[in-house]
């Protein structure tokens, strides 16, 4: 089933966000078959039964190429998979909030290369533990203290939210699901680092710090920053930190490999047995790390402006040097490849400022091209946009463990590319 362009691409009632554009494969240089390459591969892990559905979303040169949903969004409530189909993203959102984050850059509001604690106190005076099992007895002084930039490209040293949920319990907090970004960020200074700020690469909480961060310096909460000064201005009509009760209907159910063979549902919209977020009550803690819900649609506009230098038609978020400074990598060599074995996803990854860049090859995605850059999300969604191709593609599925789709979609679009 091809989604109707209509259902997602009306402008915000603010009449401010612009229209994006269509065009056939082939008047956007693709093979004339590109999408029916795409809805068989799709079809075929719908056929199997390893995926309920999926839509994906494909754009060249500022315009949409392809918009096909696929498959099922709820099975039991025999809900098709539609174009305006609302997912939860998780880490997708990374790259939403770093935008924040780079617009306040732009706006001299927040520099890069200060201490963090200059807009965090209470992010001064961090410990390392040399033993993640050594205890607080055996850290040492941090020797340097986390800048902002090491918050995006993920060198701060920072732990993951297990053990930020630890220490907020021992100090009498809720869970993390239940805190806000500054009864977390206020406490994030007991804990111990993983590593010295700088010294590694480590996937950690650094990106919810940024959404606190964002709060401090732009004096909003951090949903109503993203809201007013990206959703709206882009027309991103469905993303925000929950979906509401009367568009549950739309909100793709969760699913997973069933022990005895196809899928099963592990985390319905009614439900939050994977994550604390039931994703359809406004949640306390406004996770940048992985807290929105958004359609293909929206997610395609949030690409297109970065594809665009920073605007999107007559919308301007960013400026084009900043963008092009956040999609360039920031890590040093000794620091790349951020996974070692070939065959990993992260294999000729480095980092940019909130996401991956291609800095070689991989085996893992052989069509992958150096210079593209995007990043993915944990029930198996994934965005990438190519400055060489100017193309931007967003695959949009809900399945844990990851599914290799986004995997055999690149390489479909890549190949699909005719030679100019």
């Amino acid at each position: 089933m091809v989604g109707c362009v209509e259902d997602w691409q009306r402008p915000a009632p603010t009449g401010v966000a612009p229209s994006i554009p269509s065009a056939t494969p082939r008047e956007l240089g693709f093979a004339a078959d590109l999408g029916g390459r795409i809805g068989a591969a799709v079809q075929e892990f719908v056929d199997r039964r390893r995926l309920a559905g999926a839509v994906v979303v494909v754009a060249r040169r500022g315009a949409l190429a392809h918009l096909e949903a696929r498959g099922m969004a709820d099975i039991g409530a025999g809900t098709p998979m539609r174009a305006d189909t609302i997912f939860r993203i998780y880490s997708m959102t990374k790259a939403v909030g770093s935008v924040a984050v780079m617009m306040l850059h732009d706006e001299g509001r927040l520099q890069l290369d200060v201490p963090a604690a200059e807009y965090l106190p209470s992010l001064r005076g961090f410990t390392v533990a040399p033993d993640a099992n050594a205890g607080a007895a055996a850290a040492v002084p941090a020797r340097r203290d986390i800048s902002v930039r090491d918050l995006l490209c993920h060198t701060a040293g920072l732990p993951g939210p297990l053990v930020i949920d630890r220490v907020l319990r021992d100090n009498g907090l809720p869970p993390i699901g239940r805190c806000s970004l500054q009864q977390i960020a206020d406490h994030l200074g007991q804990v111990p680092l993983l590593h010295q700020p700088g010294a590694e690469w480590r996937y950690s909480f650094a990106a919810d710090v940024l959404g606190r961060l964002v709060e401090v310096a732009s004096g909003l909460p951090f949903d109503r920053f993203l809201a007013e000064r990206i959703f709206g201005p882009l027309g991103m009509r469905d993303t925000a930190f929950f979906c509401p009760r009367e568009q549950a209907h739309r909100l793709a159910a969760m699913y997973g490999p069933d022990p005895g063979g196809g899928l099963r549902e592990v985390d319905s919209p009614q439900g939050g047995t994977v994550t604390p977020f039931s994703f359809l009550e406004p949640p306390p803690f406004l996770s940048n790390g992985g807290g929105l819900v958004a359609t293909g649609g929206d997610y395609l506009r949030f690409c297109l402006m970065l594809a665009g230098g920073g605007a999107l038609g007559g919308v301007r978020l960013l400026q084009p040097g900043t963008v092009a400074m956040m999609t360039r990598n920031q890590l040093p060599p000794e620091l790349i490849p951020i996974r070692k074995q070939p065959q990993e996803r992260y294999d000729g990854l480095g980092f940019g400022l909130g996401v991956s860049v291609r800095v070689r090859p991989s085996d893992f995605v052989p069509a992958s091209q150096v210079g593209e850059y995007g990043w993915i999300g944990g029930a198996s969604t994934e965005f990438w946009i190519s400055p060489a191709s100017d193309l931007s593609v967003i695959v949009l599925t809900q399945c844990m463990p990851f599914s290799p789709l986004s995997r055999v979609i690149k390489g479909i679009v890549y190949e699909a590319l005719e030679q100019e």
